[in-house]
């Protein structure tokens, strides 16, 4: 981010060869049982993409077993004054009546011991972390997060982790090595589901083997877990050594000798007759719950199917306060930007969220953000000395500092510094957090523009348009790369495919590539770098999701940048406090020399403003904020559309009670993140979002709509992407800034979309009785920012409604089928910019939040007479940020903390889910009296779950859809 050079607009203030791969020695832990990117080649059944689904891709349902959540082991959340506790579900599992489905599942085994020839070189602190219990040294200085495991709040159902290796020397300098993997997983796989109309409930799965108590069953699954007590029941007496024994014993009873094993087997037939009556009247209990249990699911299907087809809302009966769910997979996030800093600012809080729940990332700096080499406050940097590696070594300081805090709480943590080769011909600094080394940083060096907007040839900027040929490194005073190097423009995009290849992220984060200019200066509202830089990421995720193909799903998370500081503050006063604690670290605030470095332990020229403009009190998703990518269909079939590997991913459950199928990706690539889904008047489907294409040559980039639609009511078909082009005429005028599409269909059947284009003002295309679509109509408006919404009142009359950065304004149908009217002021306070529109109570009913505070508001809009605003109400919640979805009984949106919250009904307290996502959440009824809510995590995988809507409802255990998100 600092760059020190003034901000844009009103806000101032040696190629080396190629080595064998990204890594040393290829990949950490390389191994036979491994494949080429330090995973399992071939991970449980899930087979190849080319053997599942329609479109290749995974065609079928996997359902975890339930699990129970404890308050403890929730991710890191803050305390609020409002009530916080878990999400109110039904007791049963799978409380809409679909069949539970058996999955794979894995379990954490005892570490290998360390060799006895060989000394660890961590500090002691490092054989606590995350139950690291005996490191051996590992043979590569580099050590990713993959090569270790480490214990979450919650189960991880990770993919197989690579073991690391020994140290290794560069320059004759041998570098520490790190922890070991502690724990080697073990898949244990469970049988498919079968049509039968009472599914067996599935086995919980096993504990770590250090744990001394199991988990109590789920009711549902307590019946087969008596009833093979009572079928083992003979055995009881030969099971006591493992139990009692330890390890030990339980293996000298598995090698005892033939005539022990009969003398226990005539022990166990000449039980007593109390023991056989009692074994026998544990069948009958097990039978009787098992029959219980089938009679409930059953009871509860049947409830489902009736309440979808019901006249009036059922009276619902409150469960207990126990809630069963899936563990969510805590996935792997990569975030990328220009700067070291840039994350601190603009990634935040995101990025602490991941690191205080546990979850693997990888942050990785595209430059080395030398900027002038002066490091020292504005005041007095008139009279230091400029030094541009020292002061990149200072930024880097910094950052290893902030991290280290948010991870342990102690700047000083140590870190293992080690130098990789890159997959572009150049070297890389990776440096591994040794108390958690699931935190790892990527330093690849490059020089920066030194401003914000100026034109600098030698800049990311100058690389892309083709000004330079090559950018030269710019190396730290401290880092352990010694050899210098120039990067191409493919080799920048080939360097970050590697990175991605190594790191395999299920969520990759970036800033920004279509920021915009101001309307009056026409400088960009971002950094050079940070959106040219983000280009550079668009282009290596691509290349990446192609020629890539044993690898996960991936997920796209975009940030908004400096124009934060001109939007109204999104974090309540705990958060933006926590994020300024962060800027205040990397700033160095106390000037101790904690870091042992001549060149400075942080960046002394945010010393005097850590907070930036504004921009800790605040964070903007620049793009995926729509809440209408779920939605049913006339026989209350549930599709899911998210974007994922830049393709629209389809997930379709057929029916009320139908077994889910998906990910399918629609074909069509460069999908941008955000896909929002609206019911024809035939009853298809048609999916609309915005698509990035880069030409041949660096003015060719285009970003424009484009929309799929269902081939036929119901089909899982869908046709070929259709263009609506863009607004924008070219990129360099406002670098094709343009918000992702709002779509309704009003009461005489006509499809319109809307966008807001890089001068702030609204554009509409109108669809024609023919098929064909109207010209881009411009509509008014003025500071319009985030994506518009839209949807119909009760008289089928269309509305559209965008943020500005003080109020809402509208547009409204006079009737339906006419044109848009003039666009309106509501009178509506500020906003935090994303927005949710749906019709309600003869209008339409908007959603948003109260900047300051993330508390979610509500008013509704009416169209007699012009627009008009009713009854604004505040809802509460639970604090953060971001878009919330309603439907019927049902708000949900991103609480403090990261996870999903929800009010499941009007002044019932907000309930908190483990879940952590990506994007926004997504609702719709289906029926008349059922709503089904969803997000897709951060393990890129969707999560489903419902609820009768009637004010005692409670919402059903959490589902995911579909496999594991792992390399197949």
């Amino acid at each position: 981010m600092s760059d020190g050079h003034p901000r844009p607009g009103p806000t101032a203030g040696d190629g080396v060869p190629s080595g064998p791969g990204p890594w040393p020695g290829g990949t950490p832990g390389a191994d036979p049982a491994y494949g080429p990117y330090g995973q399992y080649a071939s991970h449980g059944s899930h087979g190849s993409y080319e053997q599942h689904g329609q479109y290749g891709q995974y065609a079928w349902n996997e359902q975890p077993e339930p699990q129970q959540y404890h308050q403890s082991y929730l991710p890191h959340q803050h305390q609020h004054p409002e009530s916080v506790r878990e999400f109110h579900h039904a007791q049963q599992a799978e409380w809409n009546g679909r069949p539970p489905q058996a999955q794979q599942g894995h379990e954490f085994q005892q570490p290998h011991a360390a060799h006895p020839d060989r000394q660890s070189s961590l500090p002691p602190q490092a054989q606590h972390a995350h139950g690291l219990q005996q490191p051996y040294p590992v043979q590569q200085g580099f050590l990713p997060l993959q090569a270790y495991e480490f214990e979450q709040p919650h189960q991880v159902h990770g993919a197989a982790i690579p073991e690391p290796r020994g140290p290794v020397a560069h320059g004759g300098e041998t570098i520490a090595a790190g922890p070991e993997s502690p724990r080697e997983r073990k898949a244990e796989s469970a049988a498919a589901a079968t049509d039968a109309p009472a599914p067996e409930p599935t086995r919980q799965p096993r504990r770590n083997r250090r744990t001394t108590r199991a988990a109590e069953p789920a009711p549902a699954q307590r019946g087969r877990r008596s009833a093979r007590s009572a079928d083992g029941a003979a055995r009881a007496s030969t099971a006591q050594p493992e139990q009692h024994g330890g390890r030990r014993a339980a293996r000298l009873a598995r090698g005892a000798s033939p005539q022990a094993k009969g003398k226990a087997a005539r022990s166990a037939r000449e039980a007593t007759p109390q023991a056989q009556r009692w074994a026998g009247l544990v069948k009958a209990v097990a039978l009787c719950a098992a029959i219980a249990a089938t009679g409930m699911l059953v009871l509860r299907g049947n409830e489902a199917l009736a309440g979808l087809a019901a006249a009036r809302t059922p009276a619902v009966a409150p469960p207990p306060p126990a809630a069963t769910g899936a563990v969510p997979d805590p996935g792997r996030i990569v975030q990328i930007v220009a700067h070291p800093d840039d994350d601190l600012y603009f990634m935040n809080p995101d990025l602490r969220y991941s690191i205080s729940a546990g979850h693997p990332v990888a942050s990785v700096y595209l430059t080395a953000g030398e900027a002038d080499g002066i490091n020292a406050a504005p005041a007095k940097g008139a009279t230091a000395k400029p030094d541009k590696p020292a002061y990149a070594e200072a930024r880097q300081n910094g950052i290893r500092a902030a991290y280290a805090k948010m991870a342990t709480g102690d700047r000083t943590s140590a870190w293992q510094r080690t130098v990789v080769p890159t997959k572009g011909g150049g070297h890389a600094e990776v440096d591994v957090l040794v108390a958690k080394p699931q935190v790892n940083l990527v330093w690849l060096q490059l020089r920066e523009a030194g401003h914000g907007y100026a034109d600098v040839p030698d800049s990311l900027h100058g690389l892309w348009n083709g000004k330079v040929a090559r950018l030269e490194s710019m190396l730290s005073s401290g880092t352990p790369v010694k050899q210098r190097f120039a990067y191409s423009k493919d080799q920048v995009v080939q360097t970050l495919v590697g990175v991605l290849e190594q790191y395999t992220p299920t969520t990759v984060r970036f800033q920004d590539p279509t920021p915009g200019r101001y309307p009056d200066t026409k400088q960009y509202t971002d950094h050079q770098d940070h959106f040219y830089g983000a280009r550079f990421v668009q282009m290596a995720t691509a290349a990446y999701a192609k020629d890539v193909k044993e690898r996960p799903h991936f997920a796209v998370q975009n940030y908004v940048g400096y124009f934060n500081g001109s939007l109204p503050s999104a974090l309540d006063p705990q958060e933006a406090k926590e994020k300024l604690d962060s800027l205040d670290t990397y700033a160095w605030l106390d000037r101790q020399n904690h870091c042992g470095s001549t060149a400075g332990c942080g960046d002394l020229k945010v010393s005097a403003q850590p907070a930036g403009n504004r921009w800790t009190d605040t964070v903007h998703y620049a793009r995926g904020t729509g809440t209408d990518w779920l939605t049913s269909d006339k026989d209350h079939g549930l599709w899911a559309f998210k974007v994922l590997d830049g393709q629209v991913a389809v997930w379709h459950r057929p029916g009320p009670v139908g077994p889910w199928r998906g990910p399918d990706l629609l074909p069509g690539t460069g999908m941008d993140p955000g896909a929002g889904a609206v019911t024809l008047k035939d009853g298809r489907i048609a999916v609309f979002g915005t698509r990035t294409s880069f030409g041949d040559r660096p003015t060719d980039y285009r970003r424009e709509v484009v929309y799929a639609v269902q081939k036929q009511p119901g089909a899982d078909g869908f046709g070929e992407w259709q263009s609506l082009g863009t607004p924008e005429t070219a990129d360099e005028t406002w670098t094709s800034d343009i918000s992702a599409p709002a779509v309704s269909v009003d009461g005489t059947g006509q499809l319109a979309a809307y966008v807001r284009d890089g001068a702030y003002g609204l554009r509409g295309r109108v669809q024609q009785p023919d098929g064909g679509w109207g010209p881009w109509e411009k509509l008014g408006g003025e500071d319009l920012h985030g994506a518009p919404v839209t949807a119909t009142d009760g008289a089928g009359r269309r509305m559209v409604l965008s943020a500005t950065s003080k109020t809402v304004v509208g547009w409204a149908q006079p009737k339906p089928g006419a044109p848009l009217g003039r666009v309106t002021a509501t009178g509506l306070p500020d906003t935090t910019l994303p927005l949710t529109a749906a019709g309600r109570e003869g209008g339409v009913r908007l959603w948003f939040r109260k900047p300051g505070s993330g508390n979610v508001r509500t008013a509704l809009l009416t169209a007699d007479d012009g627009l008009k605003v009713n009854n604004m109400t505040d809802l509460g919640g639970l604090n953060g940020f971001g878009s919330v979805t309603a439907s019927g009984h049902v708000l949900a949106g991103r609480t403090a903390g990261g996870q999903l919250g929800s009010e499941v009904g009007p002044g019932r307290p907000w309930g908190r889910s483990p879940l952590m996502f990506v994007g926004a959440p997504s609702s719709t009824t289906t029926g008349r009296n059922m709503v089904s809510l969803a997000v897709v995590g951060l393990d890129a995988r969707l999560y489903v779950t419902s609820s009768a809507d009637a004010p005692d409802a409670y919402l059903a255990p959490w589902q995911p859809v579909g496999p594991r998100n792992a390399a197949p």
